[in-house]
């Protein structure tokens, strides 16, 4: 894993992409220091990073578009399958990779709050957290991205697939007022949800017998339970919607708070996507 940890590391500054991420996050977050902090007279560098999550929605897909989509497109994925490691091991240095290079950033958003100290009073501690909740976030992020990369062979396709999920998720909160609250409406949209999930495991496994088990396992419950009590329905959809919202996990970091169940739910996404990614590289090794 380590080997390919550095194998990846070295090639975001080879091929420029890591160089072009380093310089569009740290433009952007000039620009907001300067709007926020400087112009505003605000001490809260928290409030330039929860600007600079709309950012975050077009570089990540651009830094990870090539992990997996490249190796693909050049078939150099078939000396991966024959490397003496587990592809698990394979997938994490690959993500780890792209992990280092946004705490990278990171690591240079922390100077930030030192310089801002110097022309008046900011809450360190406030910043720092923020700081660190940018970079779970991130770190989700650039999971599901790293996801997205391995369904395809085209970096292009993998970097727009990217950006369109991202703005999906990052619109989640705000569709929330327009989902059904009632019973059946919040019925219709698990249906809809378990079809999602079933057309994902079809295309990581290809195999119509898991696909069946796993509509029947999501399914059946799910329609038992409202026959049986249809209150129980009634607004849990859009509830469900807003609590696993990623971008508003963050927020709570920049409002100053600590959120230990943010750090579960960020680290929880990262080993999702990344479990994902290795299932779908099994498939595509024995097919």
């Amino acid at each position: 894993m380590i080997a390919i940890f550095k194998r990846e590391f070295k090639s975001y500054f080879i091929s420029m992409t890591g160089y072009v991420f380093l310089a569009v996050m740290l433009v952007f977050a000039g620009i907001y220091t300067m709007a926020i902090n400087l112009l505003q007279l605000s001490p809260s560098f928290e409030y330039v990073l929860s600007n600079m999550t709309i950012v975050l929605m077009i570089v990540v897909p651009i830094l990870t578009m090539r992990t997996l989509a490249e190796e693909r497109r050049s078939r150099t994925d078939q000396l991966l399958y024959a490397l003496p490691m587990k592809l698990s091991s394979v997938v994490m240095g690959k993500y780890l990779a792209a992990v280092a290079v946004y705490g990278l950033c990171c690591g240079i958003f922390c100077l930030y709050p030192l310089v801002l100290s110097l022309f008046g009073e900011v809450y360190m501690l406030g910043a720092y957290s923020a700081i660190f909740g940018f970079f779970l976030l991130g770190s989700a992020l650039i999971a599901i991205c790293v996801f997205l990369s391995s369904l395809t062979e085209s970096q292009s396709i993998s970097a727009v697939l990217g950006v369109a999920v991202l703005l999906a998720i990052y619109l989640l909160s705000s569709l929330v007022e327009l989902l059904p609250a009632t019973a059946l409406g919040s019925l219709l949209c698990f249906l809809a949800l378990i079809a999602a999930l079933t057309a994902i495991v079809y295309v990581l496994t290809k195999n119509l017998i898991i696909c069946g088990v796993t509509l029947v396992i999501c399914a059946a419950p799910t329609l038992i339970t409202y026959f049986v009590n249809s209150t129980l329905f009634e607004g849990l959809f859009p509830k469900l919607v807003e609590y696993i919202a990623v971008f508003d996990r963050f927020y709570s970091f920049a409002d100053g708070i600590f959120d230990l169940t943010a750090i579960v739910y960020f680290i929880s996404i990262a080993v999702f996507f990344v479990f994902l990614t290795v299932q779908a590289m099994e498939k595509r090794r024995w097919s």
